[in-house]
């Protein structure tokens, strides 16, 4: 089974806790996360370098490049 954006975003991190510290909440919040809440996907991209459409593509579909 693959890792989700979630948890490829928790490993890029450095793991829960750090993940959890950089955002300045517990890591009791994050581990009951299903997927990124809207108001954190920006700061968990920065923390992981995951990006903000992989963590939620329904919020930040990719744009299609124009030639």
């Amino acid at each position: 089974m693959s890792e989700t954006p979630l948890e490829r975003a928790i490993i890029a991190a450095g793991g829960l806790t750090k993940l959890a510290a950089s955002l300045g909440i517990k890591k009791q919040a994050v581990a009951q996360w299903e997927k990124v809440p809207p108001l954190r996907v920006l700061e968990v991209e920065r923390a992981s370098g995951v990006s903000r459409h992989e963590l939620r593509p329904d919020m930040y579909p990719l744009e299609e490049v124009q030639t």
